[in-house]
């Protein structure tokens, strides 16, 4: 057996050490992710000690980077996209140029040759798909239109970086690196390729991939068989992702997100996005330790200053251009803050575009060096930042008129249209569970109130006259808007049991008497849902278990032989 395996152990080392130190980060209060860049410190070349193959690491986060964006995709469909594009195209390109003028005004300070300066700006201007995607699915905001916003906007940024990956080796030489300087027709025959190449991708995914990822994985779920439809599920995301980045030359993970995008048209979109939640995760994790791998904790000592004029342009410049653009086109402080923070990062493309600089000779080791140190310092700052704008989130809704728990005034409903409630019952989710639930509740005449976090779901709910109130119940202020305080029951219909666990613990405080019935899978899960306080906990393994078992014991032995 071959003792030289640098994947198994890039692998292994990333993920142990990921766990202990991410177990550590939470045990301290502090998010998962920084144990994570602290794990690929440990095994990176810059610490004594093992070290990880950095080539094999990036690749690996790749794949995470693949499956995030194609689970975004299939929430994200191509209305959602367009209906944002009148923000998000404009948006980005103004802040990519704020921020890239900014990064070039840093590196004039420093003494560095425009060419420096333009890649410097430039891998400061774009932010990461996983934090970014990572924090708004933390807080289930991708379905907001703050959250479409923001992915929109991202979209646009990586097919920018798209175009800037094709044409900066075009003009290396004309900036002072590698290669000759391209002539005026020879640029613009280049562009007009790269833009021929994207337009020719996205025609190739509207027409044949809309009739053909829905038709294959139909027929792979006529099969029955769960691991074939996984593998076809991974197929897809992974194959569509390659093919792009091969045939068309635009990123993995724009492939990857179209490919999803067209599949949550069909109606396996929902066990798709389940399927490929345990690798998508996986690999996420890689992703940060990647990241922390590449970081030389020395930069900290030879130029703090720099670093923190990196940081300050990422975090402050970045993020105040950002909000100063979503503001201009009239939307609300909250949209505009969750925008600004979700872009006060940078990640993946920064990376390449520091990679591609080195090997043109128009980036130093002091720039790519920067560069790292300041994705690795904001990174770890933006959870806090979103901390922080989840505090002040309250004080946002009153300045603009907003009600807790009401939707965005964007979607034109009225806050809790009807009179307050008392001994009624707080459903929390409107998934398959929480539709049977009012359906029979509905029937019986008890009164009820749904929190829910698609705003559709909620739309329609009103409609029909059911008090419906939009957000994520463990936010502050939705269960007193759903008046918890004077509510009978509380049932969570929701899966995620770790929530489930939260939104009791503080319907308790409000509410010491409220019935509580959770929905659990394991008996871990009842466990835990029980010590947060659950008065109730229904696994449905044993429930159908004991259905099937009564049905056979209560019609005895004579009804057996029948």
């Amino acid at each position: 057996m071959p003792h030289h395996t640098p994947l198994i152990s890039t692998i292994v080392a990333g993920i142990v050490l990921a766990f202990i130190f991410g177990a550590l980060a939470n045990r301290l209060r502090l998010p998962p992710l920084v144990g994570y860049l602290v794990a690929g410190i440990a095994i990176g070349p810059f610490t004594p000690g093992f070290v990880g193959d950095m080539d094999l690491a990036a690749e690996l986060a790749e794949i995470g980077v693949i499956l995030l964006m194609f689970g975004v995709g299939l929430h994200f469909s191509l209305d959602d996209l367009l209906a944002v594009k009148n923000i998000a195209i404009p948006g980005a390109i103004g802040q990519i140029t704020l921020a890239t003028i900014m990064g070039i005004g840093l590196a004039w300070v420093i003494g560095w040759p425009i060419g420096e300066g333009l890649i410097f700006g430039l891998a400061l201007s774009v932010a990461s798909t996983v934090v970014l995607l990572t924090a708004l699915q933390e807080r289930r905001l991708v379905e907001t239109k703050r959250g479409q916003i923001a992915i929109g906007w991202l979209i646009v940024e990586d097919i920018a970086m798209v175009l800037a990956l094709v044409l900066i080796p075009a003009l290396s030489g004309l900036l002072g690196g590698k290669g000759e300087a391209l002539t005026t027709q020879q640029l613009l025959l280049t562009l007009a390729l790269t833009l021929g190449k994207v337009a020719a991708f996205v025609a190739v995914m509207l027409i044949v991939g809309r009739r053909l990822i829905p038709w294959v994985l139909e027929r792979i779920a006529s099969t029955g068989n769960r691991e074939l439809f996984r593998l076809g599920v991974l197929a897809i995301a992974l194959g569509f992702a390659l093919g792009a980045a091969y045939g068309f030359g635009v990123s993995f993970a724009l492939g990857a997100f179209f490919a999803g995008m067209i599949l949550s048209e069909s109606e396996l979109s929902h066990r798709a996005a389940e399927e490929s939640l345990p690798l998508r995760d996986a690999f996420a994790v890689l992703f940060f330790v990647s990241v922390g791998m590449l970081f030389d904790p020395s930069i900290l000592i030879r130029e703090p200053l720099l670093v923190l004029a990196t940081v300050f342009v990422i975090v402050v410049g970045k993020s105040v251009a950002a909000a100063a653009i979503v503001r201009f086109f009239g939307h609300p402080w909250r949209t505009a803050l969750t925008i600004s923070v979700s872009l006060a990062q940078i990640g993946e493309f920064s990376f390449i575009l520091a990679t591609l600089g080195m090997s043109l000779e128009l980036l130093s080791n002091t720039g790519r060096d920067l560069i790292l140190a300041g994705a690795i310092l904001s990174i770890l700052l933006n959870p806090l930042l979103f901390g922080v704008l989840d505090r002040l989130a309250p004080r946002l809704k009153r300045l603009e008129g907003v009600a807790s728990g009401s939707l965005p005034s964007p979607a034109g409903m009225e806050d809790n249209p009807w009179p307050p409630l008392r001994d009624h019952v707080v459903l929390v989710g409107f998934g398959r569970v929480g539709h049977l639930i009012a359906a029979a509740l509905t029937e019986q005449q008890r009164p009820f109130v749904v929190i829910e976090d698609h705003p559709d779901v909620v739309k329609a709910l009103r409609a029909d006259g059911i008090p419906a109130l939009y957000g994520n119940a463990a936010a502050p202020g939705m269960l007193e808007a759903a008046h918890a305080a004077d509510a009978r029951w509380l049932l969570l219909a929701i899966p995620q049991v770790l929530e489930a666990g939260q939104i009791i613990e503080h319907a308790r405080k409000l509410n010491p008497q409220v019935e509580v019935v959770a929905r659990a899978h394991s008996s871990a899960e009842m466990l835990h849902l029980e010590k947060h306080g659950a008065t109730h906990t229904i696994m449905g393994e044993r429930e159908i278990a004991e259905g099937m078992a009564s049905l056979v014991l209560s019609a005895g032995p004579a009804g057996i032989a029948a």
